[in-house]
């Protein structure tokens, strides 16, 4: 028997002889599968990460663009316009000022406000304010026209209404006694600015001196404070 097996041949068993192909095409799907459940799970663990990233706290968020590109911080409007008018309007009334006084008041006795602790008297300065400094009379102009230009160029950048207006009062002193310096006697650049406010024992000054100290001071205010001109505040 077992002869006549080995001469004739075993028969094809179906399960048998099926094996080989199908057990290839069940490898093949679950291969389909297991790389279809990996791309479904790499967009899951993408998912993921988009829903962490999104979820992310906004101060984390606002730290990592610090760290990498600064965001855009929002401003108002710049505050030009305020700048130039509280310029002008400085500029303006101690222009005014100076040429009543110099019309009126020059050359003749003083006037008492205040009895004795506050007159008008008209005098000739050649110094800084407050009749400081009679032989740098060009430095001061020097100098003048560098805050002119330096006020200029911090307009760009300003953002801050007290910014604006301190800064405007700077601008209109300056320019006031810089007129001065250019077209009164004894020359151009050398010229003596009219000076007519006079308290009891103190320097006699004008309007464009009070500007540019009231100007003055309050830029060292908004300094301690920690507001810039472009409107941040930062605490040292």
């Amino acid at each position: 028997m077992a002869e006549v097996e080995r001469i004739i041949g075993t028969p094809d068993i179906p399960g048998a002889a099926g094996s080989g192909p199908e057990q290839s095409d069940e490898n093949a799907a679950s291969g389909e599968r297991s790389g279809s459940d990996g791309s479904a799970q790499d967009e899951s663990a993408t998912d993921g990460r988009s829903g962490v990233e999104g979820s992310q706290d906004p101060a984390e968020r606002s730290d990592a663009d610090e760290s990498g590109i600064p965001a855009e911080r929002p401003k108002g409007k710049r505050k030009i316009a305020v700048l130039f008018t509280v310029a002008a309007l400085a500029y303006v009334l101690d222009l005014v000022s100076k040429m009543i006084v110099v019309a009126k008041l020059e050359h003749h006795n003083s006037i008492e406000i205040i009895g004795d602790w506050l007159k008008f008297e008209a005098i000739r300065n050649a110094g800084a304010a407050f009749g400081l400094g009679e032989a740098f009379t060009i430095i001061f102009t020097v100098i003048a026209v560098a805050v002119i230009v330096v006020i200029a160029r911090l307009a760009r950048k300003l953002y801050s209404l007290p910014w604006a207006i301190a800064l405007g009062l700077l601008l209109g002193g300056a320019l006031g006694n810089l007129t001065d310096r250019i077209f009164r006697s004894p020359g151009v650049f050398e010229g003596a600015v009219v000076d007519f406010i006079a308290p009891k024992h103190f320097a006699v000054f004008n309007l464009a001196d009070s500007a540019i100290v009231c100007g003055g001071i309050l830029i060292v205010l908004l300094s301690f404070r920690g507001l810039d001109p472009d409107g941040t505040v930062h605490k040292d």
